[in-house]
C-alpha cells in the first residue's frame, strides 16, 4: 500500500536573500540570481511555511566559486536541507526524549496537535538527524580545543562500558578541560593494535595531550605509550582500590556466607516464621484485603531506638503495664522485632572497596547480641535467649576470620587517606607515593606470622608497585582527577535515562549498541539553546555523520525476532543474490 501524502496549508510564504555581499574566496561582489530556489514547505512548531531564497554567484570566471549559487544563512536555519520539519521540531524530539525521557509514542501524541507526524517519522527525526546535528554541533568548538592544546595541552579521560555478551564495546574519549567529546564510538577488541587505532586520529591532528587518565587496560597502556609518546598515563585511583580490595572482598564474601549459614542452622526455624492469620501470606490489599493488626488499647510509646521517649513516659508505662494483656503484646512485639532484625541482617550486600558485608553483618549481629543480653539480664525470655546463645556461639567460632578482616579493611582505609591528603600545601606526587610506600612497609611489618593477613599484605604490594607508574601523576598535574567516575557516572546516567525511556533492560542494551556514540553527546542546557545550536550545523559535516548513523545501524538489520520482518529481509537478500550473474562470481 502506498503511503497518503500529507496535504500541508502554508500560513505565510518568506523569501530570503543570500546575506554575503562579496566572495569568500577572491572577495568579487557577488551577483544576485533572479531564479528563486530551496521552494519548499517547512512545518515548524508554530506554524506552516512556504520558503525560498535568491542565490548569489561570483561573475568571477577564474575563482573557484564561479556561478555556485550561494545559499541565504537564514534559510538554511528554519529546517535542514531537503528537510520538512524544522529545526525547533527536531529539537523539541530530542528533547522531550533526552531530557523528559519520553517514549517516541509519547513525544508524537504530544505533537500531532501541532503538526503533520507520524510515529515512525519522529523515531527517524531523532535517529537520523537529532543525533546526527547534535554529534555536527561539537565540532564547531574545534578552535577552543585548539588554544587549550597550545596554550595547557589537553587531558583525556578514557573509558569503555562493558559489553552485553561478544557485542562491540562502547569507548568514550571525553577531553576534561574543555568538556568535549573527541571520540565516542565502540571496539570490536581491545588489544593494542586496536587501541592505537581508536586514539590514532588524535595524534594524528597534533593534537598536545598533556596526561591521560584510564584504568589500567592491558592493551591500552602500551598504546598510549606508541601514540600519545609524551603524554603522561594516569590510572584510575578508584580502580586501583577496587583491585587491591579484590582479595580481601572474596574473604569477606566468603565469611559472610558461612556467617549466614551458621546462624540459619542455629536459629533458622526460630526467625523465619511469621504469626500470620493464614501461613504464607503476608499484608494484603486490593479488593479482598487482609485483615488489619488489632490496635492496642492504648498506645503505648514505645520505642527501641530512643531511650529518650521511654524514659519521659515511664510514668504513664508503670500503670498501663500492669495489665497482662498488654505485657503480652508488648513481649511478642519486642521478639519479632529481633527476629526481624537478624533476618534482615543475614540479606546485607557488599559494595567493595569499602563496604564489605562479612564485616558488617558480623557487628550487626554482635550489636544485636549485646542488645539481648541486657535484655536477659533483666527479664529472662526464652526465644530471645535462645537466638543470643545462638548468635554468642557464632560469632565466637567467626571471630579469628572477623579480627583479620577488620584489620585488612582498615589498611584499606588508610591507604585510601593516604591518596586523598589534606595536607595544605598540597603534596606532590613524590611525596604521596613515598608515604604510601612507607604505609606498605608497615602492613609487611603488621601482617608478620599471620598467614592470611601476609597474603593479602602481598597482594597490596603487588597491585600498589603495578600501579606505581601511574597513581601519582594527579597531585602534579593540575585539572587531572584521581579517579575516572565521571565517565563511570555518565554510563549509569546513559543506562539510566534509556531504561526510564523504555522500561525494559533488552530494549536499554539494543540503543546502547546501536546509538550509544550519539547518546553520550553532551546536549545543550535549555530546548532554545538546542534549536539555536543544530540550526547552525554545517550541511556537509550533518550529511556526513547521518552516513555514519546509517552505516552503523545497517550492522543490525538483520538482528530481529520477528517472523515477518525475517522472513521479508531474507527473501530480499534472496533477490540480490539471484540478480548476481552467478558466473561472474567468485
Amino acid at each position: 500500500m502506498m503511503r497518503t501524502p500529507k496535504q500541508l496549508y502554508p500560513r505565510t510564504s518568506k523569501v530570503y536573500t543570500c546575506e554575503l555581499e562579496t566572495c569568500t574566496i577572491c572577495g568579487s561582489q557577488l551577483v544576485q540570481s533572479d531564479c528563486l530556489s530551496g521552494r519548499k514547505i517547512v512545518q515548524t512548531m508554530s506554524s506552516v511555511l512556504r520558503i525560498a531564497y535568491y542565490p548569489k554567484q561570483c561573475p568571477l570566471p577564474g575563482c573557484a566559486g564561479y556561478q555556485s549559487n550561494l545559499r541565504s544563512a537564514e534559510w538554511q536555519q528554519i529546517a535542514p536541507l531537503y528537510g520538512t520539519y524544522g529545526f525547533d521540531v527536531i529539537a523539541s524530539i530530542g528533547w522531550q526524549r533526552q531530557t523528559l525521557h519520553q517514549t517516541f509514542g509519547e513525544i508524537h501524541r504530544g505533537l500531532v496537535s501541532q503538526l503533520q507526524v507520524s510515529e515512525s517519522q519522529v523515531r527517524y527525526l531523532y535517529i537520523y538527524e537529532y543525533l546526527p546535528l547534535l554529534a555536527c554541533h561539537e565540532r564547531v568548538c574545534w578552535a577552543e580545543l585548539k588554544r587549550i592544546s597550545d596554550e595547557l595541552g589537553l587531558i583525556l579521560s578514557l573509558d569503555g562500558l562493558a559489553p552485553e555478551g561478544g557485542e562491540p564495546q562502547l569507548w568514550l574519549i571525553r577531553e576534561l578541560r574543555t568538556g568535549k567529546t573527541l571520540r565516542s564510538g565502540w571496539m570490536s577488541e581491545q588489544s593494542q593494535t586496536a587501541f592505537e587505532n581508536f586514539l590514532a586520529p588524535i595524534g594524528e591532528m597534533g593534537l598536545r595531550v598533556e596526561a591521560v587518565i584510564s584504568d589500567k587496560q592491558r592493551g591500552l597502556v602500551p598504546a598510549v605509550e606508541v601514540v600519545l609518546p609524551k603524554a603522561k598515563h594516569a590510572f584510575c585511583q578508584g580502580h586501583y582500590l577496587n583491585n587491591i580490595a579484590e582479595p580481601v572482598a572474596k574473604v569477606d564474601e566468603a565469611m559472610k556466607v558461612s556467617l549466614r549459614q551458621a546462624v540459619r542452622q542455629h536459629v533458622g526455624e526460630l526467625i523465619r516464621p511469621e504469626h500470620v492469620e493464614r501461613p504464607g501470606v503476608l499484608t494484603v490489599t486490593g479488593l479482598l484485603p487482609s485483615a488489619p493488626e488489632e490496635a492496642p488499647a492504648a498506645e503505648l510509646p514505645v520505642d527501641l531506638r530512643s531511650a529518650s521517649r521511654l524514659a519521659e513516659s515511664a510514668v504513664g508505662l508503670a500503670a498501663e503495664l500492669k495489665q497482662p494483656e498488654l505485657v503480652q503484646q508488648e513481649q511478642a512485639e519486642i521478639v519479632t522485632a529481633f527476629k526481624r532484625r537478624v533476618r534482615y541482617l543475614l540479606t546485607l550486600k557488599g559494595r567493595p572497596p569499602f563496604r564489605l558485608a562479612g564485616i558488617e553483618m558480623y557487628e550487626k549481629l554482635a550489636e544485636v547480641s549485646g542488645c539481648l543480653a541486657e535484655l536477659m539480664a533483666h527479664a529472662p525470655e526464652p526465644c530471645l535467649g535462645q537466638l543470643q546463645q545462638a548468635l554468642e556461639q557464632v560469632l565466637t567460632t567467626f571471630k579469628p576470620d572477623y579480627d583479620n578482616l577488620n584489620q585488612a579493611a582498615g589498611w584499606l582505609q588508610q591507604i585510601s587517606a593516604l591518596l586523598e591528603p589534606t595536607d595544605k600545601p598540597a603534596l606532590s606526587g613524590e611525596q604521596v607515593q613515598a608515604a604510601l610506600l612507607t604505609y606498605l612497609d608497615d602492613i609487611r611489618d603488621q601482617a608478620q606470622a599471620n598467614a592470611v593477613l601476609t597474603e593479602f599484605a602481598r597482594q597490596i604490594d603487588k597491585t600498589t608497585h603495578s600501579y606505581k607508574i601511574g597513581l601519582f601523576h594527579t597531585y602534579d598535574i593540575p585539572d587531572l582527577p584521581r579517579t575516572n567516575n565521571d565517565r563511570e557516572s555518565e554510563f549509569r546516567g546513559l543506562n539510566q535515562h534509556l531504561l526510564r525511556t523504555t522500561g525494559q533492560k533488552g530494549a536499554t542494551r539494543r540503543l546502547i549498541q546501536r546509538s550509544g556514540a550519539w547518546e553520550l553527546i553532551p546536549r545543550p542546557d535549555s530546548l532554545t539553546e538546542t534549536i539555536e545550536a543544530i540550526s547552525t550545523v554545517e550541511n556537509s559535516e550533518y550529511k556526513k555523520e547521518q552516513i555514519r548513523v546509517c552505516s552503523h545501524r545497517k550492522r543490525f538489520q538483520l538482528h530481529t525476532r520477528s517472523a515477518k520482518l525475517s522472513r521479508k529481509q531474507l527473501q530480499g537478500l534472496k533477490e540480490r543474490w539471484f540478480r548476481l550473474p552467478p558466473d561472474q562470481l567468485t
